[in-house]
């Protein structure tokens, strides 16, 4: 999972497990990675895709302030409706989240994982990121 900010560069990343499909285990692992954000504020809303579309983690990340904009799922029920139109605009930006993977599947590396284990590979992830970083802000 990657936090980016305004201009598609990253400010916070989490190698997290894909196995676990369960709703409570991956809204903490949402609100921990937007929580280990690497800057001194909280981003004060951010953009995810349908997955991260839930009531727990609307509420969780409303404690520290922090706005969830996703779309809704396609099972949601009308009444439980949380997202209108004009916060859906902002959607059209994820693209700046989905341009850091890229850049992340540019390096070998990480494109696929050959380490046996997760503290290795989650190295030469922030490794990886340190390198966008540094390649895009000079």
């Amino acid at each position: 999972m990657a936090v980016v900010d305004a201009g598609g560069l990253p400010i916070g990343l989490r190698v997290c497990t894909a196995v676990e499909h369960e709703v409570e285990h991956e809204v903490k692992q949402a609100q921990d990675t937007i929580l280990e954000c690497w800057t001194v504020e909280l981003p004060q809303r951010t953009i995810a895709d349908r997955a991260f579309d839930s009531d727990a983690l609307d509420t969780s990340l409303a404690e520290y302030g922090v706005e969830v904009i996703a779309p809704h799922r396609k099972n949601r029920k009308p009444e439980n409706k949380t997202q209108d139109g004009r916060k859906l605009r902002r959607y059209k930006r994820r693209w700046k989240v989905e341009r850091f993977f890229s850049w992340l599947g540019n390096l070998r590396r990480l494109l696929i994982r050959h380490e046996r284990k997760v503290r290795n590979y989650e190295g030469f992830a922030h490794l990886a990121t340190l390198i966008i970083l540094v390649r895009n802000c000079f």
